[in-house]
């Protein structure tokens, strides 16, 4: 649970860093202050400790470090849509998955797909989910080549 919530803190976070256009660090230090006192994002005060903090400083920098790499990977496998166009939730959500799957080895990238699956649930619309699946699904087919190129 506690890496759940880390990562909706870096969705959180890649959000604030495109809706306020302020840097990585400013996002997050902004997100975690908040999860460490009463905020609204449900998490209690204690529920997010120093693990947490450093894993998502990790999947905010990472993305944000290989941002434009990760769009053209996203880019190629979406169908109809440019990453430009999507909506700001669920192009988060694809990218923090995407940075998990390609350049992280932590965690099996069946499971990168659930918890992002999950955060779609959490923040989009009923239909995220979904869509954030399909993608996620024909990135997969190809991980092990992406992997190899980046």
């Amino acid at each position: 649970m506690k890496r759940r919530l880390a990562r909706e803190i870096a969705v959180s976070s890649l959000y604030q860093m495109e809706m306020n256009e302020v840097t990585a660090d400013e996002a997050v230090d902004m997100l975690l202050e908040e999860a460490h006192s009463a905020n609204e994002i449900g998490a209690e005060p204690g529920d997010i400790g120093k693990a947490e903090d450093d894993f998502v400083r990790q999947l905010v920098m990472g993305v944000a470090e290989r941002k434009a790499a990760i769009d053209d990977m996203l880019q190629d496998h979406l169908t109809g849509w440019q990453v430009d166009r999507l909506s700001r939730v669920d192009r988060q959500v694809l990218r923090l998955a995407c940075f998990e799957m390609v350049f992280s080895d932590d965690v099996p990238p069946k499971a990168v797909i659930n918890e992002a699956i999950e955060l779609a649930k959490h923040f989009g619309t009923e239909e995220s989910g979904k869509f954030v699946n399909g993608v996620l699904g024909k990135l997969i087919s190809g991980l092990e080549q992406l992997k190899a190129e980046n």
